[in-house]
């Protein structure tokens, strides 16, 4: 067995011991460097690590059967082709790496790129009125000029609308699932799922032989919460599963949007109600969306310009941290402390200087983006 794979057995087998959970997988691998590693400790030193006791550490260190449940899954994603993601390799979603309850790993296939420069998750209700139905395919089509990918739950209603007209307008979009890949769920979504290999993927957290429980969809909802800059709520009742969604996306600092709906109306009562408690802000059409982003067009050949004569002043860390954004569009200051290698302190004094420039903006959740 290569030493990939030998990892990535222990990666998988860490996931599935009972009661160790996402938050305690990353402070496991903090301390211990690596999923093999973990299992290489001996109980005592386990128990001193935070929040792993002597309960947990005496299943990590006898914990032959998950590696064998490890070993078989392997071999699952390698018929079928799907990419783990584990919480350390590189193309694993960047934006969930700064949610504490970020799944440590993830089963992906598709064919887009998890960390599209512009992330929009579209949710709502599972019964939508007309007004809803036509409100998230004006949306979804108003949003395909600027490339955006749209991120949803393949449910009934507003998300398989959302999946189906961002397919239609030639737009990327990922479904989050609650089960593993060897199902669809509901059934009946089938045929769009498969049109989504090729245009955006299928992700999840869930191995396979995992039933679409009603426990998986709150878990899967943090994920949508968590890959997107901004998420979108289509109608939705006062307890809508979808309310739960913007209220993790509000916990991890996203950008939060609710259509208004008609006063009286249940299906209106979950986004009115974000709107009134300033948990999300009112759009009437993607042009509002996109104006509360800043993600409107711009004359490219202008901006670049503007852009490098302002550089000629910069001093020469103020160019190091600029040209952070010439490979990419948006960063959380915690990445660009590794990218430049500096503390946070000066970091956060550099994109300030870059903000009087109009170099760069700052975003909810410690995020700065290009103009």
């Amino acid at each position: 067995m290569s030493t990939v794979k030998e990892e990535l057995v222990y990666q998988i087998g860490l996931t599935l011991i009972e009661g160790i959970g996402d938050v305690n997988a990353k402070s496991l691998l903090a301390y211990c460097g690596s999923a093999k590693e973990v299992f290489a400790q001996k109980k005592a030193r386990l128990q001193k690590i935070p929040g792993i006791g002597l309960k947990l550490a005496q299943s990590i260190t006898s914990a032959s059967p998950v590696l064998q449940r490890a070993e078989k899954e392997i071999r699952f994603i390698e018929k079928y082709k799907i990419s783990p993601l584990f919480f350390a390799d590189e193309n694993y979603p960047s934006r969930l790496k700064f949610c504490s309850d970020g799944p440590v790993m993830l089963y992906y296939k598709g064919s887009t790129n998890l960390n599209a420069s512009r992330v929009v998750a579209v949710v709502g209700t599972r019964r939508p009125s007309e007004y809803g139905k036509m409100v998230t395919e004006q949306l979804v089509n108003e949003l395909s000029h600027l490339g955006i990918l749209v991120i949803s739950g393949l449910a009934y209603g507003v998300d398989i609308l959302a999946h189906r007209t961002a397919l239609d307008s030639g737009l990327d979009t990922v479904a989050v699932l609650g089960h593993g890949l060897d199902r669809i769920y509901p059934g009946s979504h089938d045929k769009t799922a498969r049109r989504m290999l090729g245009q955006g993927g299928l992700l999840t957290e869930f191995m396979s032989g995992t039933n679409p429980d009603a426990v998986n969809f709150p878990k899967r909802n943090r994920i949508v919460a968590g890959l997107c800059d901004a998420l979108v709520m289509v109608e939705s009742k006062r307890r809508g599963g979808s309310l739960i969604t913007a209220t993790i996306a509000n916990s991890y600092n996203k950008d939060v949007f609710a259509f208004p709906g008609r006063a009286g109306e249940s299906l209106s009562e979950g986004g009115n109600g974000l709107i009134k408690q300033n948990r999300a802000s009112l759009i009437e059409s993607a042009e509002d969306l996109l104006y509360a982003m800043q993600w409107q067009d711009k004359k490219e050949k202008a901006t670049k310009s503007k852009q490098i004569s302002l550089r000629i002043d910069l001093s020469e860390d103020e160019q190091l941290v600029h040209a952070c954004f010439e490979k990419k569009a948006a960063w959380h200051i915690d990445e660009l402390c590794q990218q430049t290698q500096m503390p946070i302190s000066k970091v956060s004094a550099l994109l300030l200087q870059l903000e009087f420039a109009n170099l760069i903006k700052c975003k909810p959740g410690k995020m700065y983006e290009t103009f």
